[in-house]
């Protein structure tokens, strides 16, 4: 039994999938964007493809599959999971609609189906960037939110209280799409920006799992830090949410329709939702689970991982046991600072012996070009904790990341 990893090179979830899939004793062919060095002598075990390309992805992988064949196809994030659905599709294999991918995967379709399904959202515009962002500025109201339509990680958005902010966010937003390897991601949809009414109150994250259109939600997680802007970078993310258990189940029921409207009935979804006074709105959906190497904060029945939970989905195998432990859990993404070159990295014992926390990661390294947001799209690292109470985990990233610091030139 042979499953077909999409991991782009740049990854964090990697050795996670690995590791699942060693576990469960399949086979694993990783598919990179760029060529592995070892390809040629190990033909079977990696595959180059171009991501942007998924009609070629799949006929790349239909030719490889007659000598190698593949039981199932997983996209690891946002940049591979059209390419998965037109892989799978082309093999006869159980996969997501190629549109329903594509909704999932650029944000102007998603909002337009949310819209047309009547799901609880944000009000929006979609601009093409040779419009004119003075009279775009006196066509919308404040506050609001300006984004790039496929990008990931909050990069690119920026709040905007005024016309004279919205035009600087504008600007701002447009010199990252200009980057050369972002305006080949996004080929077309680098030329738009999305426009959304800023919507206030706390937010959550959900991650789930859809079977024949039936949502299992996996975990639910508290944003305890607020996300007013001007930019959005997520740090902390605590489970079980602490919102009360009817605003729990609104969130699954706005989720689970969401996910309906954009033809997702199978596979891992990511959202995240406002909480405001109307009740839960969509902020985002994904098709794929959650980024980083935050699904390391979750563990389900007898200590399986979210992505042993995802290549059992995926190879039709039975999953007996998707309930998340009692233990309240938290992960934060170290967001970067300020820009410049990382020098030291101190603390990192002392993060570690902070009652609560399970593990330190910095994955930036020393010598790396760090970038903050909203141009930025990595963090400096990875906190991990667990406690009896939310409260307690989140006590103990809080902590543990005072102990760290970050010397950056």
């Amino acid at each position: 039994m042979r499953v077909l990893l999409l991991i782009p090179t740049t990854s964090y979830r990697t050795s996670d999938f690995l590791e699942a899939a060693r576990r469960l004793g399949v086979d694993v062919t990783v598919a990179s964007e760029e060529p592995s060095t070892v390809e040629a002598w190990h033909p079977e075990g990696f595959l180059t493809l171009d991501f942007s390309d998924p009609q070629g992805s799949a006929e790349r992988v239909a030719g490889f599959a007659t000598r190698f064949p593949v039981q199932a196809v997983v996209g690891v994030d946002d940049d591979t999971t059209v390419a998965a659905a037109a892989i799978a599709g082309a093999l006869g294999l159980p996969h997501v609609p190629i549109a329903a991918a594509i909704a999932a995967r650029h944000k102007g379709t998603m909002r337009q189906a949310l819209a047309e399904a009547a799901v609880p959202q944000p009000g929006f515009r979609l601009f093409s960037r040779e419009e004119d962002p003075e009279r775009a500025a006196g066509e919308v109201a404040y506050p609001c939110v300006l984004k790039p339509t496929f990008l990931a990680a909050s990069r690119g958005v920026i709040r905007a209280d005024d016309p004279r902010g919205f035009a600087a966010a504008w600007k701002r937003i447009s010199e990252i799409l200009d980057d050369t390897d972002v305006a080949r991601k996004g080929g077309p949809w680098a030329e738009e920006i999305l426009v959304e009414e800023y919507a206030p109150g706390p937010e959550v994250a959900l991650e789930g799992l859809l079977r024949d259109g039936d949502l299992s939600i996996l975990a639910l997680f508290d944003k305890p830090d607020p996300l007013e802007g001007p930019f959005f970078e997520e740090t902390i993310y605590v489970t079980p949410s602490r919102q009360p258990e009817s605003t729990q189940r609104s969130i699954a029921q706005v989720a689970s329709h969401a996910a309906l409207a954009l033809g997702l009935r199978r596979g891992p979804i990511h959202a995240e939702l406002r909480i405001t006074q109307a009740g839960p709105l969509v902020i985002e959906i994904a098709g794929r689970s959650i980024g980083g190497l935050c699904s390391r904060v979750l563990r389900f029945g007898a200590g399986t991982s979210l992505e042993e939970l995802i290549l059992r989905d995926a190879l039709s195998l039975p999953i007996f046991d998707s309930s998340r432990e009692s233990r309240a859990a938290g992960v934060m993404m170290i967001p970067i600072p300020r820009a410049g070159v990382l020098e030291e990295v101190a603390g990192i014992e002392e993060a570690r012996a902070v009652p609560g926390i399970e593990d330190v990661v910095v994955s930036a390294h020393l010598g790396q070009r760090l970038v903050p947001l909203p141009e930025g799209a990595r963090y400096l690292g990875f906190l991990f904790s667990r406690g009896e109470t939310p409260e307690s985990a989140e006590a103990a990233l809080r902590q543990a990341h005072g102990k760290m610091k970050f010397r950056i030139r």
